[in-house]
């Protein structure tokens, strides 16, 4: 016999608040937007930002109702600040700087392989600073 649960589920992308400028720092945005409203029963609402153009700009307001499950996805996702709160965090790695600066390359587009770069730097100092890696429940390392 199948048996399907079938819960609400809400995807937060971390896209939706970082820039190229401010890749880590905008958690307060998250936190009032996201986090603190659903932590006692009320809805999320935030401005998201949109990247197709290869920057990102202000683009729709989000809103939804407390889902019984949020995923947060996205580079510092599970960061120290939002271990007390998380059932599981995940750490996924392509393993090589510059394997994972071409696939994003070549997701992005040429123009944003110097945006990246920068990325990446901070990338390495930011989980070296927050620990992230190693506090995650689950590690994976796609082929």
């Amino acid at each position: 016999q199948h048996f399907a649960a079938l819960v609400s589920v809400e995807l937060v992308p971390t896209d939706h608040f970082a820039t190229w400028d401010d890749p880590f720092d905008w958690w307060p945005r998250l936190e009032a937007g996201v986090l603190q409203p659903l932590s006692v029963g009320d809805a999320a609402l935030y401005q998201a930002n949109d990247w197709t153009g290869g920057a990102p700009v202000p683009s729709l307001t989000v809103a939804f109702a407390p889902p019984e499950v949020v995923i947060l996805e996205g580079v510092s996702a599970s960061r120290r600040a939002l271990e007390a709160r998380a059932q599981l965090t995940c750490w996924i790695e392509v393993r090589g700087a510059p394997r994972r600066l071409e696939r994003a390359v070549n997701r992005d587009g040429e123009a944003t392989r110097e945006h990246l770069q920068r990325w990446q730097v901070a990338e390495q100092n930011w989980f070296a600073q927050d620990e992230t890696k190693v506090r995650a429940d689950l590690q994976i390392y796609p082929t």
